[in-house]
This record gives structure tokens, C-alpha cells and sequence, in this order.
């Protein structure tokens, strides 16, 4: 005889009521959504990747290898070059904590998602000996309504692919930042799309806390224009400057995986 806990079966039913009114918001808004979302793709001001070469090396002592994988992140939009960027401002800080020679290498495509990154490009890395790995990825999967399912599918993958590649690497995973504090999008867009990227990010936190030697490093700074830059999109030199030492801190105090 099956017996039906009171509390649990209501706690389900909540949950599925919540799936149920969340698709119906999503239809509901989609029609207001999607020419807002035609107008900043047809107005708003397109950044070309950061300039100069995509590696580079800082500070003195002994040598680490930072590795950079992701999107427009780690490509170093909205910065001069990308020693001014993510990896850049990243690799300054461990070299700075560590009292380190941190050489740093960046492999960023504007644009990408969760889906591409692991068909197309986890293969095209180097097999080298990384000490530390950081990734950005998943606004694209926000504004491509990638679903929450095969985000987390598509994330896991990535992880079990750099930690078969770089076996004894430290790994910080950036958060999604709050879209609905970008300036570049108008309202209702940038709610819905601040709503999605809420979601994604904590499905990104529970794939993340599985992973040893993995961690999740949200994007808390403070959202003033100057962290923008003139795209109002991406981090200005300064935002990307005070995220990459969140990162650094996080891959300092992160365990080493057992090998």
C-alpha cells in the first residue's frame, strides 16, 4: 500500500504550482520581451575583444600557469588589452598573494554558450601543466533561454573535461552578475533577464559544489558606472580589476584536488 506524506506531497505540489506560474510568466512576457530585445541588439554599441596578445606574465617567483576559459569575459571586452582584463587582473593578484611569477593564458569567444563551449572547444585547449583555471560562462545562456537543465548538463561536462585536462588545478567559476543592474537594458527586459540570471547562477553554485577542488565565486561588487564600460554591458577596467581579486582570493583559499 502506498502511503502519501501530507507535507511532502504539498511541498511538491508548491513546487510544481511555482514551474507552472514561471512558464506562464515566461510566455506571458516573451511577446513584450522579444522587440526590446531586437532594439539593444540593433542600438546598443558593440565592443570589439581586448586588444594585444592573449597571454602574458607578472610579478617574481616561483612560476604558476593560470588558464582562462569562457565568453566575452574572458575575450576581455570593455578593456584596452586582456592584461587589463579578467585573466590580466587576476594573474596580478595570485602573483601579488602568492609572491609569484604568475604566467597567464586566455582563451575567451564572444558570444558563446554552455552547449558550445563543451562541443567545440574544450578539445581545442592545451595540455599543459595548469595551476589554476578560471571560467566564465552563462550570460549567453540567459539571453539564448538556454533551459536550467541543460545549463547544469552542459556545466558539469566542462568541469569533468578541465579537470581531466588539467588533473591537479585549482578552479574558480564566476557567478552571473545581476543583469538587472545593467544599464544597457531597458525595463522589462532587464528584469526578465536579471530574473534568468539568478536562476542560472544558482544552478551553476549546485553544479560547482559538487566539483573538489572547484569553486564558486559570485560577482559582488559594486555596480556604479565607472564598473561599467562605455557599452554598459561589460566591466570597465576597474570592475574587472576588483572581480579578479575576488577570483584570486577564492583559487588561494581553494583546496587542492586529490590526486
Amino acid at each position: 500500500m502506498l502511503t502519501v506524506y501530507p507535507e511532502r506531497a504539498t511541498g511538491v505540489s508548491r513546487r510544481q504550482e511555482y514551474k507552472k506560474m514561471r512558464r506562464a510568466l515566461f510566455w506571458t512576457m516573451l511577446p513584450l520581451m522579444t522587440p526590446q530585445a531586437l532594439w539593444v541588439r540593433k542600438t546598443a554599441p558593440r565592443f570589439s575583444d581586448a586588444a594585444g596578445p592573449a597571454f602574458g606574465c607578472t610579478g617574481e617567483g616561483k612560476e604558476r600557469l593560470l588558464l582562462a576559459v569562457g565568453d566575452s569575459i574572458i575575450a576581455g571586452v570593455g578593456a584596452p588589452t586582456l592584461d587589463d582584463a579578467l585573466v590580466g587582473q587576476t594573474a596580478r593578484a595570485l602573483a601579488d598573494g602568492l609572491s609569484a611569477e604568475c604566467h597567464w593564458q586566455a582563451f575567451g569567444w564572444t558570444g558563446e554558450r554552455s552547449a558550445g563551449l563543451v562541443a567545440n572547444r574544450l578539445a581545442t585547449l592545451p595540455e599543459v601543466d595548469v595551476d589554476y583555471v578560471i571560467v566564465s560562462m552563462g550570460v549567453n545562456d540567459v539571453t539564448g533561454l538556454s533551459t536550467r537543465s541543460h545549463f547544469a548538463q552542459n556545466m558539469r561536462r566542462t568541469l569533468r573535461g578541465l579537470r581531466l585536462r588539467y588533473p591537479r588545478a585549482r578552479i574558480a567559476v564566476a557567478g552571473l552578475p545581476p543583469l538587472e543592474l545593467f544599464p544597457a537594458l531597458p525595463q522589462p527586459l532587464r528584469a526578465f533577464l536579471g530574473m534568468r540570471a539568478r536562476m542560472l547562477s544558482k544552478t551553476l553554485r549546485n553544479v560547482v559544489a559538487g566539483q573538489p577542488g572547484a569553486v564558486f565565486v559570485p560577482i559582488a561588487l559594486d555596480f556604479s558606472p565607472d564598473r561599467f564600460s562605455g557599452d554598459g554591458f561589460h566591466p570597465s577596467p576597474l570592475g574587472y580589476r576588483e572581480f579578479g581579486e575576488a577570483m584570486a582570493e577564492a583559487l588561494a583559499e581553494t583546496p587542492a584536488p586529490a590526486n
